[in-house]
């Protein structure tokens, strides 16, 4: 028996969706137009240790595998929710679990279990360098038995909801002979640093297209202890890429959550919609599209498992997160433009909610990696063709 058959997950399934019931679109909405952070779902979510589901038991949390948190971030979305709210509390967790020290772990895991201190913010991209993380220049120099961090993130995200966040900086000059040597990862406790250091951390929030709590922020002087450092100094780099492999497989899950949603939505309008004295979806141009994406995302979808499974293992997993994250955004867009052309007018109008989830699916072939990369890796790293960056 497959792992997304086993009874755990169902039962999963069904307690997530339980609590999914209690916001539903019309709520969803209303954040959206507003623009505003949807609190009260993530704080049931805590309440009910979901977001912990990575975290150790030892530590608080439920000591679940990455199979579980995916289906967690599904559900919300496939309710019509969107994960990225409270998703980065989850994917974070590799990084410090993996690498962190036992005294990070005691002094912040059992903490963020229980909901009082949390992790969702995570600074590594910098306006400059893009998706080349090697080429970033936030600065973290040696200073008073800690470090002195400088320098300009963006996309930062629900920094104003955290209090504790994950940098990356770099802490040594480049080594052509160690590409990814030189760079830091910092376990940053920002309720201190937003006490004592007021000036020396500014987040400025951006407005995007869809409801997104993220910020551009400036590092100034702001001075973190050795006891903040995640691993090794210099290894960071390594540390952040086993975050980045769980971050794929978990946002391919969101993705996977909204497809089903967008075809669960086209089907059941089709079936009512009445033009011509017949449904709608008694037309093949109606009912074959629908049917198309419900096969790709299916196919999406067995892939995510796969991935999940092999990290799950502990198993070499880059291959299958990345191409789980490629196909599963593909599928969801495509499941998005056939919502919206079943639809029709309809699909543009707020009440409808397609338009917002049509917004909100759209990242995903963007972030948190461009499917362009993705391809490269797949033809570098998996097929042997010749590098391309």
């Amino acid at each position: 028996m497959s792992l997304k058959s086993d009874s755990r997950i169902q039962e999963l399934r069904t307690k997530i969706r339980a609590v999914c019931e209690e916001f539903p679109n019309e709520y969803w909405r209303e954040k959206d137009l507003e623009r505003e952070y949807p609190h009260e779902f993530v704080d049931r979510l805590t309440t009910d240790t979901y977001l912990a589901a990575l975290i150790p038991e030892e530590y608080g949390g439920l000591g679940l595998g990455i199979s579980e948190a995916s289906v967690i971030l599904e559900e919300i979305n496939r309710s019509g929710g969107h994960s990225a709210a409270c998703h980065a509390q989850l994917y974070t967790m590799k990084a410090v679990l993996n690498h962190g020290t036992e005294w990070q772990k005691q002094q912040y895991l059992p903490s963020v279990a229980n909901g009082s201190l949390r992790l969702q913010a995570f600074s590594i991209t910098e306006e400059e360098a893009g998706s080349n993380t090697l080429a970033i220049k936030t600065r973290a120099e040696r200073k008073d038995d800690g470090w002195v961090i400088n320098g300009h993130k963006n996309w930062t995200s629900r920094v104003d909801e955290s209090d504790l966040i994950l940098v990356l900086a770099r802490t040594s000059d480049p080594d052509p002979n160690h590409r990814t040597a030189g760079l830091t990862l910092f376990l940053v406790d920002l309720s201190a640093v937003r006490k004592e250091q007021p000036d020396a951390f500014r987040p400025v929030k951006v407005r995007t297209m869809f409801n997104y709590a993220t910020n551009q922020v400036y590092y100034n002087n702001m001075w973190v202890p050795d006891s903040a450092v995640v691993g090794e100094v210099d290894q960071g780099f390594r540390y952040v890429i086993d975050g980045w492999n769980s971050e794929r497989i978990l946002l391919a899950a969101e993705a996977i959550g909204d497809g089903y949603w967008f075809i669960d939505q086209a089907t059941n309008y089709a079936n009512e919609r009445v033009v011509f004295d017949r449904p709608i979806g008694k037309n093949q141009g109606v009912a074959f599209p629908i049917a198309d994406a419900y096969m790709k995302l299916r196919a999406a979808d067995a892939v995510r498992w796969e991935a999940c499974e092999l990290a799950d293992a502990n198993q070499s997993c880059g291959a299958e997160a990345n191409m789980s994250k490629l196909l599963a955004s593909e599928a969801s867009w495509e499941a998005a433009n056939v919502a919206l052309n079943t639809f029709g007018g309809f699909g543009f109008v707020t009440d409808y909610n397609i338009e917002r989830k049509f917004r909100e699916t759209r990242m995903y072939q963007v972030a948190p990696i461009n499917n362009n990369l993705v391809r490269a890796f797949v033809g570098t790293k998996v097929l042997g063709m010749p590098r391309t960056y």
